[in-house]
């Protein structure tokens, strides 16, 4: 069994690993470290509640929504997903949406 660890941080922590780890230097709502063996899907997922509450109100969903939303983005990238081309970010986003719908159908939503 795997451990996927969920770190919630403020958009100044996610910038700074950003650029210590990844030489980014810009916000974003999720970074996913991969420590996946095999079948075992393990990894850290650092996201900043400030970019998903901004994304939510860019994108007019709930706060609730985005944040699984994201939650669901990091997973996938576990499962193995990526979304550097147009063609990987529309799979991932059929992805997340059918995870996103799976999950409201039922619980009963966000």
């Amino acid at each position: 069994m795997g451990i996927v660890t969920c770190l919630l941080c403020k958009d100044e922590k996610i910038l700074e690993v950003n650029r210590q780890f990844l030489q980014h230097d810009y916000y974003t709502d999720i970074i996913t470290f991969d420590y996946s063996d095999g079948d075992v899907i393990s990894g850290d997922v650092y996201i900043s509640l400030d970019t998903v509450r901004s994304n939510s109100k860019v994108y007019g969903t709930a706060f609730s929504e985005e944040l699984l939303r994201v939650m669901i983005h990091g997973i996938l990238h576990l499962c193995g997903e990526h979304d550097k081309t147009t063609e990987e970010q529309s799979k991932m986003r059929l992805a997340e949406n059918s995870a996103l719908a799976l999950f409201i159908e039922k619980i009963g939503g966000c």
